[in-house]
């Protein structure tokens, strides 16, 4: 779709009132475009009054604003996440990716009940986000249309860079924070911040260039450590220190206390974006690290080796699907129905020490599905397993490590 075909024309816009944001949505007003912003609050630390973005996307030229209440929906999504220890090409644990599939439900939901089919966002042409935004749509609303303005040549050739839309802001008296002096861009949610462009585009920029904002980095952390216990009943964290706490609270703590020690903080990765092409973020997740390193531990108390096994493959698919904008689809929903029989065992408390960046394990207690043994674990004399059931065993697995000897597949 070009803007020429929208005149005249209600759109909902996915904006976050930054610069994109407020560039577009002028723009569009003046080329005779009504456009409805919508903004999801997702909890994002780094917007000290989400309703203060209303303001600004109204100055802009929207004609109507719509604050979509998505905290809940964020949490449960990441507990999702890190129920499927989803984690992509590293340690990345798709904060963003997950982000775009709540932001794009609710929205879709909301226009639906509006009567608008048009749906519009900022994400450029060379990242993952303009995927995301165009696959969710048409899973979830079929019948309505994308429209894409970094897809749009008439756009394109007014706004080549940050620059000509900064000017384009300062000009038609925008209050945008962004500066051409601006070092990189940020995205943030309650489960994490990504940041990206600018000098970050540089392989000499090194990640602690990043200002971060969910807390500090190792070295400027306290040197004094933390213990950090969670409680997880059938896979949701229902405790936190011997207090409970609701989902989103939950993950509020866990960024305090993961943040204020350095932990998931300056992730660096070069990953394979779903267009074809590398890029470099910097991530910041202090609180899903955290209660996703505890529910590793856990799981490692409950899986067996083949259950290990498939867990491990599901979490690579269910992570690039999340990645690629495939949340919504029968892949996506297949592996997060196989995990379920994990998730209802998993059960039980983790204790973690935290400091400076790291997580040590300090205990696990009342995990009534573990499968660990300390007696048959043991060196010392005691348990159940005799150590001579051992014989028989390795004399049938000794059978076949001889044949490839003796068929010369293995030399000396």
């Amino acid at each position: 779709m070009k803007a020429q075909d929208l005149k005249g024309k209600t759109i909902a816009f996915a904006g976050s009132g930054g610069l994109d944001s407020c560039t577009i949505t002028r723009w569009l007003t003046d080329q005779g475009v009504h456009v409805v912003c919508f903004t999801a609050d997702l909890g994002q630390p780094d917007e000290e009054d989400v309703g203060a973005i209303r303001e600004r996307m109204l100055k802009a030229g929207a004609t109507d604003f719509v604050l979509l209440p998505a905290r809940e929906a964020i949490a449960e999504a990441g507990m999702q996440v890190i129920q499927a220890q989803a984690c992509y090409e590293g340690r990345y644990w798709n904060t963003t990716g997950i982000a775009r599939c709540v932001l794009t439900k609710a929205m879709i939901e909301q226009m639906q009940q509006r009567g608008l089919t048009i749906f519009s966002h900022g994400a450029t042409g060379r990242g993952n986000d303009q995927v995301r935004f165009q696959l969710i749509t048409n899973m979830l609303a079929p019948e309505f249309e994308v429209y894409a303005p970094w897809r749009d040549e008439e756009f394109l050739s007014r706004f080549p860079g940050r620059s000509e839309m900064i000017d384009f802001c300062q000009e038609n008296g925008l209050p945008v924070s962004a500066t051409k002096e601006k070092p990189y861009s940020t995205d943030a949610n309650l489960l994490g911040l990504t940041h990206e462009s600018g000098l970050l585009e540089s392989l000499t920029t090194p990640a602690h260039f990043v200002k971060p904002i969910m807390g500090c980095y190792p070295q400027d952390a306290p040197d004094t450590g933390e213990e950090f216990s969670v409680r997880f009943e059938q896979g949701r964290p229902v405790a936190i220190n011997g207090e409970a706490v609701d989902l989103v609270e939950a993950f509020l703590r866990a960024n305090a206390i993961g943040g204020r020690h350095g932990v998931g903080i300056g992730i660096h990765l070069v990953e394979n974006r779903f267009v074809g092409i590398k890029s470099r973020g910097v991530y910041e997740s202090p609180g899903v690290e955290l209660l996703g390193t505890c529910y590793a531990y856990l799981l490692q108390l409950i899986l067996d080796r083949r259950a290990r096994e498939f867990f491990d493959q599901l979490s690579l698919l269910i992570a690039k699907q999340i990645y690629q904008g495939h949340w919504f689809d029968l892949a996506t929903q297949m592996a997060l129905q196989a995990l379920q029989p994990t998730v209802a065992l998993a059960t039980g408390t983790i204790t973690v020490s935290v400091y400076r960046g790291t997580l040590s394990f300090v205990a696990a207690t009342d995990i009534p599905h573990s499968i660990y043994s300390e007696e048959n674990a043991s060196m010392e004399g005691v348990g159940d397993y005799n150590h001579t059931d051992s014989e028989g065993l390795l004399r049938v697995f000794g059978v076949s490590a001889r044949v490839l000897a003796t068929s010369g597949q293995v030399k000396l």
